[in-house]
């Protein structure tokens, strides 16, 4: 994915399907055509030669402790929540997680 900054604004552009698959499901859960849009707040440090990821909480969405379900991942796989953009990484033979009252999806 591609991050531009310019001053005030960032620009995010997928690379590829699956980023805007990524991004796609972030915006829905941002945005609120109602109501206030959410805000992203950053967690933790940023810091490439220590660890190259950077965590953003989204402000006014519930988070908590995972639950998992019945079902097993077959491959080694990252799932994610299309509602609270949650992701988490699960091996092969792993219990699949549950967010939002459902079973999260696999990223692909």
């Amino acid at each position: 994915m591609k991050i531009s900054v310019e001053k005030n604004v960032v620009a995010f552009v997928p690379e590829n399907n699956s980023e805007t698959a990524s991004l796609e499901v972030l915006w829905r859960v941002i945005v609120d055509c109602i109501k206030d849009n959410k805000k992203l707040v950053p967690i933790g440090e940023y810091i490439p030669s220590k660890e190259n990821l950077a965590r953003f909480v989204i402000e006014g969405v519930p988070g908590g402790k995972t639950q998992w379900s019945e079902q097993s991942s077959s491959t080694d796989c990252t799932y994610y929540c299309s509602v609270c953009n949650k992701y988490i990484n699960v091996k092969s033979g792993d219990t699949i997680p549950l967010c939002c009252a459902r079973v999260m999806e696999p990223l692909e």
